[in-house]
């Protein structure tokens, strides 16, 4: 995906979360660390703009309530960074891809650690299956049909903003 097919496929997200969200007028928008905070920061300009709802927007870090925090070492930790009170809210977490479903699970764990929403709602740039835990997004940008072994990369040019998404098959053997 280009970053003009980006730009199309969050605004049309954009247009679904705010009309599963017109009550509270108040929708946090909680990236995950790393990949989903460049995609909350698009979705929160598109959603003030096109639909004109009051958008917070949160930086969520899930790397101490990942459930391999045993198999390696010391996680690399990145801010958090939410509103206050999230009580009476709907949170959407946002991330890049949505592969076995654990980081949503660990988001989930972390989101909880800071108060309780009334709603929590997923939405996700890519969908490419694989689930290993019974999560399903609210809100799909793309979904793309992949082999496990497959790598999607997200990619934000940090100077320009541009967003694109790139699928690496993996090699046949």
């Amino acid at each position: 995906m280009t970053d003009a097919e980006v730009t199309r496929v969050l605004a049309r997200m954009a247009g679904e979360i705010a009309t599963a969200n017109q009550s509270p007028a108040v929708v946090v928008l909680a990236g995950i660390q790393t990949g989903g905070v460049q995609l909350a920061r698009r979705l929160a300009r598109e959603l003030q703009a096109a639909a004109g709802l009051t958008v917070e927007l949160g930086e969520l870090d899930i790397s101490m309530h990942r459930d391999d925090l045993d198999s390696q070492p010391a996680p690399n930790m990145h801010p958090t960074a939410m509103p206050l009170n999230l009580s009476g809210k709907n949170v959407v977490l946002v991330d890049d891809v949505l592969f076995s479903g654990r980081t949503a699970r660990a988001a989930l764990d972390a989101l909880n650690d800071l108060g309780r929403p009334c709603r929590i709602q997923l939405a996700v740039l890519v969908d490419r299956g694989h689930r290993e835990l019974p999560i399903k997004a609210d809100f799909v940008g793309a979904a793309l049909a992949t082999a496990p072994a497959d790598k999607v990369d997200v990619q934000v040019d940090e100077a320009d903003g541009k967003i694109k998404v790139v699928l690496e098959k993996a090699a046949v053997q």
